[in-house]
């Protein structure tokens, strides 16, 4: 959540995480629309576990989707999470996402039932609820505690649901694996707390 110190005013933080967030997710309608004009050319992308050829997919495999219905169940939850996680600077979301996209693609690659086919945004929709849920509490920071618990109130429901193993046409592996590495990310990208005192032109 938001704390960075970047030199630009909230404003401009907030415009530059959506267009961001928005440019992602245009980015993965587009690849739909392409996916569905090949004859679903591109779910080959997705992970089949187990198989040294699929470990190139990994990266890929979060960018495709089965389906428009399975895209747009992911739009909405993508696109708030990432814009809220954005706002505290571009370039530690980005690192945020590599680290929770790799690690949940492998994990994937690793434990998921044998002759499935994984992909989709939703292991990095739970990595970014994990790192948000977190990282006011790893940081100290009031607002961003404040903010975890109200993604918990909205969203915890129905994350829960998506970690339920009796859901068989879920990759819940995915989801618990890409919930541990945003808690994770939480952690290896915290921002140091200073105890300097605020300038006047910092004070709100």
């Amino acid at each position: 959540m938001p704390g960075p110190r970047e030199g630009r005013s909230a404003s401009d933080r907030a415009l530059a995480a959506g267009k961001l967030m928005v440019a992602w997710i245009a980015l993965l309608w587009l690849l739909e629309v392409v996916d569905v004009a090949t004859g679903h050319a591109l779910d080959r992308f997705g992970i089949t576990p187990r198989e040294p050829s699929e470990l190139t997919d990994v990266v890929p495999s979060a960018f495709v989707h089965f389906g428009f219905a399975h895209l747009m169940s992911n739009t909405l939850p993508l696109l708030v999470l990432g814009f809220l996680a954005a706002l505290s600077g571009l370039r530690r979301f980005l690192l945020v996402c590599a680290l929770i996209v790799l690690v949940d693609g492998l994990g994937v690659w690793l434990i998921s039932p044998a002759h499935t086919n994984t992909a989709g945004a939703s292991g990095l929709i739970f990595g970014l609820f994990g790192f948000l849920l977190v990282t006011g509490f790893v940081e100290r920071r009031p607002w961003g505690i404040l903010a975890g618990v109200l993604i918990a109130a909205i969203w915890g429901g129905s994350i829960l649901s998506g970690l339920a193993p009796t859901q068989t046409a879920i990759s819940w592996q995915g989801h618990l694996l890409g919930l541990l590495a945003g808690v994770a990310a939480a952690f290896v990208f915290r921002r140091r707390v200073t105890s300097r005192a605020l300038t006047w032109e910092e004070r709100p």
